[in-house]
């Protein structure tokens, strides 16, 4: 979408007031979540749209190749990929551009640190929440605890902290 006039928001006309225009869409789909995002000639400005809510430190464009390198934090990975690439697919269809996705300072990945919500498919979302809500946002500051620690702060049973904590572990062994 797209609009000249800047009393026009252009995704607002879209969904409708209150999501009017959208639901029956949606309700169509069955149920499917659908992202409308605003139109530019903008290249890098478009690409960057299509892979919302990630954010994008940099782009780099081969227009001759159609390609697109884009480059994230470690923690913003996981969004502009989505579950089962879905997210990046979407994105490369949209823009016409093939898109490859990398971590920034890719040099000194053995010391990056891994976002607790990239593990959502081997540890179930309340496990996650309850790590999170101790303070605990990504994989090392969770092996940086003792399983007897992580039990008595979180209410976790013995056997599922054991099993996060190999998880985890597991991670960065695959790595280096």
């Amino acid at each position: 979408m797209e609009s000249h006039d800047d009393r026009i928001d252009p995704v607002g006309a879209c969904v409708g007031m209150k999501g009017s225009r959208i639901h029956g869409i949606v309700r169509e789909l069955r149920n499917e979540n659908i992202d409308i995002i605003n139109y530019t000639n903008n290249l890098p400005l478009f690409i960057q749209r299509s892979l919302t809510p990630a954010k994008i430190t940099t782009i780099d464009i081969d227009q001759d190749r159609k390609r697109a390198s884009v480059y994230l934090d470690p923690d913003q990975v996981s969004l502009a990929i989505g579950k089962s690439g879905s997210n990046i697919k979407l994105a490369t269809k949209l823009t016409g551009y093939e898109i490859d996705v990398y971590r920034n300072n890719q040099q000194e990945f053995e010391i990056d640190d891994v976002d607790l919500d990239e593990f959502s498919d081997a540890i179930e979302p309340w496990v996650i929440e309850a790590l999170k809500g101790i303070g605990c946002d990504t994989a090392r500051q969770v092996l940086e605890l003792s399983a007897e620690e992580l039990v008595r702060r979180t209410d976790l049973e013995e056997e599922t902290v054991k099993e996060v904590l190999g998880i985890l572990a597991s991670e960065f062994e695959e790595e280096q």
